[in-house]
């Protein structure tokens, strides 16, 4: 009897998706449901409840099913991502936010993997053309802004836009309120702090960055930071000098 089941729903899933491929009506995929879980024209009231509890449960098996799918998407990117395969991680994360359109950390991993991959979008042709790379390079903005706008605090997407206005976009201004938000999160983020006294330097704004350096040496208890940070300064006093 249980092979009977199991074979009906085989066979009712692969007529539904060959009838949904060669654009089937919503009539005869409804008349494959019936048939599947033996409800027909129900009248009787024993009949209507009947039928509204086999299709709950179906609804109930759909959407445990399409979880399960989402987490799976998630789990095969991050091994991709572990694997620096970061055109198949943007894939499988860009699937799974079909499934969980509210997770911030999708999106987080859409903007890292988008980043990445404008890296390796070389101009292999020769044309001159940098539209493949400038195209990542907004969608790994996008992933990251979506992060930003389901979690405020997300640290690290903050951060990432950071890097990305600073380093790649070469738009210091824009990355300014998204480091000055970090480091209300995270108040003790030294490498947001470095992000945000350059985009301070870049703007001309030299009395921030020196604050920000200072507040780098107060901070951190790494040598080697510190000794950036105090390096980084005098560049700065001396740009604000020859003014």
């Amino acid at each position: 009897m249980k092979k009977k089941s199991v074979f009906l729903i085989l066979l009712s899933v692969a007529c539904a998706m060959f009838f949904l491929g060669c654009g089937a009506n919503t009539k005869t995929i409804k008349n494959l449901q019936a048939l599947e879980e033996g409800v027909s024209s129900p009248t009787t009231i024993e009949e209507l409840e009947d039928a509204i509890d086999k299709y709950e449960a179906r609804v109930l098996d759909v959407m445990l099913a399409n979880q399960q799918i989402g987490i799976w998407y998630k789990m095969l990117g991050s091994r991709y991502l572990d694997a620096q395969m970061y055109g198949l991680a943007l894939d499988a994360f860009q699937k799974a936010t079909e499934y969980y359109p509210q997770n911030p950390n999708l999106y987080y991993y859409v903007g890292l993997c988008a980043g990445y991959m404008s890296k390796q979008a070389l101009d292999y042709g020769g044309t001159g053309s940098t539209a493949q790379k400038y195209n990542y390079l907004k969608l790994s903005e996008s992933g990251y802004l979506r992060a930003v706008e389901l979690d405020p605090n997300y640290g690290r997407a903050l951060y990432g836009l950071g890097v990305l206005y600073i380093f790649e976009l070469e738009q210091p201004d824009a990355a300014i309120p998204h480091l000055e938000k970090l480091l209300t999160v995270e108040t003790r983020h030294t490498d947001g702090m470095f992000l945000l006294a350059n985009a301070y330097y870049q703007t001309y704004e030299y009395d921030k960055a020196v604050a920000m350096y200072d507040k780098i040496i107060e901070t951190t208890t790494s040598s080697e930071k510190k000794a950036q940070a105090e390096a980084n300064k005098l560049i700065v006093l001396e740009a604000a000098y020859a003014q």
